[in-house]
């Protein structure tokens, strides 16, 4: 009767572990499909950082486009901004005397996690230990950005059934943490080549050099 009963259990077991196997393939599997069809998006975002002794809370507006291109407009700081043009990245705080200037190849900047979206999107190449959980607050999945492992120790994306990215969390190796949360999301916006140039303010010096936290 032991036996039995442990068969019997392996048996109602076993396909549950591969409909939880299947789900979770094919919850990766929207993800990618998500953003592979996008050609751009628009979406309001709110930046949490806390670590280095520091809390501060961030705000803009997110643009993206394919190939490779990302602006982020900040309201709070205002004029702050980050644009990422396809082949640099410029870091820029009005009242600042230098604008900075990294090859979008060398950037290790806290924002370029999401550069995977620009680009042909495949989880399971961009993240290494892949996980993926759920509870009350949804759907989490969870791993380490490639290239980035002496930074970060976790990346976790919180994504909804259809395979959107709501808020994406980013813990570093020192126990910083950085969050974004994305609301007002709109997909395949108009978008224009200047949206994506910067405009070096006359006065201001560039200088090529590694990107802020």
């Amino acid at each position: 009767m032991l036996r039995r009963a442990l068969l019997l259990a392996v048996a109602l077991a076993a396909p549950v572990a591969l409909y939880a196997q299947d789900s979770s393939e094919a919850l990766i599997q929207r993800v990618d499909e998500h953003y592979n069809r996008l050609a751009s998006l628009r979406a309001r975002y709110t930046e949490h950082y806390a670590g280095m002794g520091l809390d501060r809370t961030e705000s803009g507006t997110l643009l993206l486009k394919k190939p490779g291109r990302m602006r982020w407009n900040y309201d709070q700081p205002a004029g702050k901004v980050f644009i990422l043009d396809g082949k640099f990245a410029w870091f820029y705080t009005p009242g600042d005397p230098q604008v900075q200037r990294i090859p979008a190849s060398k950037l290790d900047d806290l924002r370029s996690p999401l550069r995977f979206l620009l680009g042909h999107t495949q989880l399971k190449k961009e993240l290494a230990n892949l996980t993926i959980t759920s509870d009350s607050y949804g759907i989490h999945i969870a791993g380490v950005p490639r290239g980035m492992e002496q930074r970060i120790r976790r990346l976790t994306l919180d994504v909804t059934q259809a395979g959107a990215i709501e808020h994406m969390k980013m813990e570093e190796i020192d126990g910083a943490i950085t969050e974004f949360s994305f609301t007002q999301v709109v997909e395949n916006v108009s978008t224009h080549e200047a949206d994506f140039v910067f405009s070096t303010p006359a006065g201001v010096t560039v200088i090529d050099a590694l990107p802020p936290v």
